[in-house]
């Protein structure tokens, strides 16, 4: 059993000496280089090293999906600290902390001691960190798969013969048997005999126990192939706990082994963490972009410093040292470090509140939500659901509604057997447990449910069943004409399958010859099923009714089965005979309550500009009616429900636009101008319309709020569609039948008490949507944090390179001030309808960093050209002393020949541009380190705040008042106080123009009246003939769209046909050879 992602092409390859040799002869003369390079790129360093041959001789193979290697020689490393050893080798030779390496090596040949050693304390700080991380991450991964990797089982063998055997021996094909007090399955098996009560919370998120039976061996499901996917009721999964087995006499509970290893449902989780699928987030990719822009531009100044140098006769040493280190300056390498820093600290935040994250990356992700999807129960809803009443169903109409079950009138009925039979609870421990609603449904009947012990079971030829009966009070105060009730014993189950929409058991009253058929499930599937006589002609209405009013319906029916039929025959029955020619018993009413921070959140979400959707396998008319009391559609709003059909009859299929009354008892035509309208969806007609109509399912999701009646696959498939039109989509369930769409999502949140659950990249430890709001905060904050480092890393670098490069026409090094800005700053508390940007390439921040480096440009030149205009300017020399002209006046008379350097660093040009690039980097730190509205303010960051404040008194201290220790530590020089007045007014007119640039022109202005439009439709600007005219300025007139949906709305606005009006029957032409559209031509509306 292959799944299609866990596919590859394989080469083998074995080492060839000659090959050896000469990369052996590379490396010694590139000084390591070469293995470096091979190390970093595998794929050359295997076939560099290697020849091909057959994958029987090979000694490494070469996977083209993965590229990963391995060896045939199986190395086990028992000492924890020879494996620590080998992520450390990993994280050193990280190309980043190599440039690292190479860059202190330059500087302290550069005499720049202490900044290399900040830089090294940095970096050995960075590589301890992520080697403790990393260890606890694998070791919490290690005790999790312990668990089951290494145990003793029994496994059956030719001639009946039974042997323990580890279950690291154990292959697909091997029938293994189940003890009766259970245990944690090491492999995935199909159940063959028996039947099995089994904890899968490990890997839904779902606590609640659930029931495994054995996979049938004749009928339709029988003769069909095994699919792990579509059989899950007969499957064990690894990892997941047996809680009991349930056997026949001289039969144990037997299973076949059909996967191992990584090739298990637990397999593929344990495999997603350890090599977790790449997020493709423009910010990564922009930001390697970026960092190659810089690399050109270090490769000019690279360049330029050489023919610089060369000109004016510089020692072939200092050449070399000055030309690299101004690549060492431009490229920052601790660029990609700095920008993971805000999800670091976001990260923590989270787990403060309960939300745990097994995939940081997505966290920038959050930032970008657009869109969520919400599963109804349990999520939306509380979990529990209270019986509200029932209604029977007797001679094909309905009875008047009751209040309770549990009277004795009723203790006979069919209808009360049927809620205290068909169900899945179990005793676990004296306790009764399942499924929440079979519970609730069971608790209500007050029947008693008794199991048979081991020792009872083993006593009897046929199984023993589960046993369920009334209390004895029922029997003591029954009427006397009304036959006492029997025990009644449930001899088979058919599981509740949400691909089905129903349950059903086969039972057996005491003393009865025949056995009774119980069913319940989604009202419309269970009446399909049963004698058209046996149900009411009201059903349609009735059903309505109470979908209008939010409640959940389950219907039930009933069936008398064969005497013939025997105790064993009925366990090798495919459930398709038994759940057919029915009689309708009558409905279930249960009210599911919204959760009291359901419509708050909602109502954050919508006003952040986000949109909310429902996905939920419950009714269509009780999931609108939910919408509506949650907020998600308003009162005045229109639902239209798009009811599709499939071909039959030589008809094409066909979709029915039903508009459903508002609140108000409207329905009816609408405006077309009026946008204020929802579309609804169930599953069956998602099918229909994504096989039938491909050209509509994307105008459909644009507007759709609702959709109900959806199987777990339906649920991922959705995603994908919306996916497909650039939303960026999040999706929050409870984490039973959630977790394909969980992991499909951008953002997956899974709520769930248990913290280990990897079913999808977020887990909340709270049981409500409160979370949803936390993680979009908490990810726009990451995200500008991200933004705002790489920004100031950026500009650091820049704001050294021009001065360096400055300093260079001058022969002299540059002596630069240390500084390490990373934002602390916590996310804004509420959410606020704008979005940050997506991607670095983008209108406002390439306006910010090209604005803030022409400004750093402009005040370093203008620096650098008036202090050479000075009065007391000279070329510096030891004896030089601008602060005391005369002694500079006896220099010159003694017309002495001062001493050449081309290490200068004390001169009047490296002193003024110190200052200056010194204010340079506090000021761009400030401006990008931005409050609201997605963060909290700069002043509420004490960190930050305590080394700006420190660093400014420090820097105007040693500017207005020299200290000459500090000036001999740093090596500036001392220059007259007048010109020191004249910095102080440079430094600070450049933090105001980099304040007004940042603030008033981009954050004000641009934001407003250009790069708003960007960010959804129908977005208002301040100023009308302003945004007129930078609209034209930066050629935003007639600019289509980026995101697609946002086209398409565009594109369905204009479209007068759009909604299409009540009543109205799209269908689906045949394929035509002569149209060049596509496979479908336009749907032809008709009007009924």
């Amino acid at each position: 059993a292959h799944r299609e992602n866990a596919k590859s092409e394989v080469w083998g390859y074995q080492p060839c000496v000659w090959k050896m040799i000469l990369v052996g002869v590379g490396a010694v003369c590139s000084g390591g280089l070469l293995l470096l390079l091979l190390y970093w790129l595998p794929e050359w360093g295997v076939k560099g090293t290697c020849t091909h041959t057959s994958l029987r001789d090979a000694h490494t193979l070469l996977l083209r999906s993965t590229i990963h290697y391995f060896t045939h020689h199986n190395t086990k490393y028992s000492s924890l600290f020879i494996y620590c050893l080998l992520i450390f080798r990993h994280q050193v030779l990280n190309p980043f902390y190599i440039f690292q390496l190479f860059s202190v090596i330059l500087w302290s040949t550069n005499d720049y001691y202490y900044y290399a050693s900040a830089i090294v304390f940095m970096s050995v700080m960075s590589l301890a960190t992520s080697l403790y991380t990393i260890k606890k991450q694998y070791v919490m991964l290690h005790d999790m798969v312990a668990a089951h990797s290494v145990v003793r089982i029994s496994v059956c063998r030719e001639n009946k013969d039974v042997e323990e055997a580890m279950s690291t021996e154990l292959v697909p094909g091997d029938v293994i048997i189940i003890p009766a007090n259970g245990l944690i399955m090491p492999c995935d098996a199909v159940l063959i005999s028996g039947t099995c009560i089994v904890n899968e919370s490990m890997l839904t998120g779902e606590s609640v126990p659930v029931t495994k039976t054995s996979v049938p061996n004749s009928g339709e499901e029988g003769a069909e192939t095994y699919n792990p996917e579509e059989h899950k009721r007969y499957t064990l999964f690894c990892g997941t706990h047996v809680i009991q087995t349930r056997f026949y006499t001289g039969e144990l509970v037997k299973a076949v082994v059909v996967t191992t290893g990584f090739n298990t449902e637990k397999g593929q989780l344990v495999r997603s963490i350890l090599y977790p699928k790449p997020t493709d987030f423009k910010l990564y990719r922009d930001a390697y972009l970026f960092l190659l822009c810089l690399v050109g531009v270090a490769g000019i100044g690279f360049l330029y410093t050489i023919v610089l140098s060369i000109l004016n006769k510089v020692p072939t040493k200092t050449i070399i040292t000055k030309s690299l280190d101004i690549i060492t300056i431009t490229v920052p390498p601790a660029l990609p470090a700095a920008m993971t820093a805000g999800i670091v600290y976001a990260q923590r935040r989270l787990k403060s509140v309960g939300i745990f994250c097994i995939s940081p990356q997505r966290i920038n992700m959050c930032g970008q939500l657009n869109l969520v999807c919400f599963d109804k129960t349990g999520t939306l809803t509380e979990d529990g659901l209270d019986l509200w009443g029932i209604q029977r169903a007797e001679d094909g109409s309905f009875s008047p509604p009751e209040a309770e079950a549990a009277k004795d009138s009723l203790v006979n009925t069919a209808f009360v057997a049927c809620m205290a039979t068909c169900h899945s609870l179990t005793k676990i421990e004296g306790e009764i447990s399942g499924d929440p609603l079979d519970l609730k449904m069971f608790n209500a009947t007050g029947w008693i449910l008794e199991e048979p012990t081991e020792e009872e079971t083993a006593l009897h030829n046929p199984i023993m069943p589960t046993v369920v009966r009334p209390p004895k009070q029922a029997h003591l105060e029954a009427n006397q004409n009304i036959r006492p009730t029997q025990n009644i014993g449930i001899v088979k189950q058919f599981p509740f399958s949400s691909a089905l929409q129903r349950m059903s058991v086969v039972v057996r009253r005491l003393g009865e010859k025949h056995m009774d058929a119980y069913l319940k499930g989604a009202p419309e599937v269970v009446v399909s099923l049963c004698k058209e006589e046996t149900v009411p002609g009201s059903f349609s209405e009735t059903l309505e009714a109470y979908a209008r009013q939010g409640f959940r319906v389950i219907a039930l029916a009933h069936r008398q089965l064969e005497p013939k039929l025997s105790w064993h025959k009925v366990q090798s029955l495919n459930r398709d005979v038994i759940e057919s020619n029915l009689d309708f018993l009558g409905l279930i009413i249960m009210q599911n309550k919204l959760k009291e921070e359901t419509a708050g959140v909602l109502k954050d979400l919508r006003q952040a500009n986000i949109r909310t959707l429902m996905v939920t396998g419950d009714n269509m008319l009780t999931a609108i009616s939910v919408a509506r009391d949650c907020g998600m559609i308003r009162s005045h709003e229109r639902v239209i429900i798009a009811e599709a059909s499939p071909p039959r009859d030589l008809q094409p299929a066909s979709i029915t636009w039903r508009y459903v009354e508002t609140p108000d008892g409207v329905c009816g035509e609408q405006d077309q101008q009026d946008q204020s309208y929802h579309f609804a969806v169930s599953g069956k007609a998602f099918a229909v319309i994504t096989e039938h109509f491909p050209q509509l399912i994307q105008k459909l999701v644009l507007r759709a709020t609702v959709f109900a009646r959806m199987a777990p696959d339906q649920k991922t498939q959705l995603v994908e569609v919306l996916q497909s039109v650039d939303y960026i989509v999040g999706m929050c369930g409870d984490g039973a039948n959630d977790c394909g769409a969980l992991k499909r999502a951008h953002s997956g949140i899974s709520l769930s008490e248990l913290e280990a659950s990897v079913a999808s990249p977020f887990t909340s430890s709270t049981s409500n949507i409160s979370c949803v709001p936390n993680l979009i905060r908490e990810g726009r904050a990451a995200l500008i944090t991200s933004f705002c480092v790489f920004k100031f890393m950026a500009l650091y670098s820049i704001i050294q390179y021009l001065s360096v490069t400055l300093l260079y026409s001058k022969s002299s090094h540059h002596c630069g001030l240390f500084l390490s800005a990373v934002s602390l700053n916590s996310a804004w508390k509420e959410l606020v309808w704008r979005r940050p940007p997506s991607s670095l390439i983008s209108g406002p921040l390439l306006f910010s960093v090209l604005s803030q480096m022409l400004t750093s440009l402009v005040f370093q030149v203008l620096a650098f050209l008036l202090v050479q205009q000075q009065s007391w300017y000279e070329k510096w020399t030891p004896l030089s002393d601008a602060c005391n002209v005369s002694s500079a006046s006896l220099f010159h008379s003694q017309n002495v020949t001062p001493p050449q350097s081309h290490n200068n660093i004390k001169n009047y040009e490296n002193t003024t541009l110190f200052y200056v690039s010194s204010f340079q980097y506090l000021a761009v730190a400030i401006v990008f380190s931005k409050g609201k509205p997605f963060r909290e303010p700069s002043y509420k960051n004490w960190p930050f705040m305590l080394s700006c404040i420190g660093l400014y008194t420090f820097l105007f201290l040693i500017m207005l008042n020299p200290i000459p220790a500090v000036d001999s530590f740093l090596e500036i020089v001392c220059v007259p106080h007048d010109w020191r007045i004249t910095l102080v007014i440079i430094v600070i007119v450049n933090a105001a123009v980099s304040f007004m640039l940042e603030t008033l022109v981009l954050d004000i202005v641009l934001w407003r009246l250009v790069f708003r439009d960007s960010q959804g439709l129908n977005q208002m600007a301040i100023d009308r003939w302003g945004s007129a005219f930078l609209s034209w300025l930066f050629c935003w007139n007639n600019k289509p769209p980026r995101m697609r949906y946002m086209h398409l709305a565009r594109q369905l606005q204009e479209d007068p046909d759009w909604p299409p009006g009540p009543s109205t029957v799209t269908y689906a032409s045949q394929p035509q050879s002569l149209t060049p559209i596509g496979p479908h031509v336009t749907p032809v509306q008709m009007r009924q």
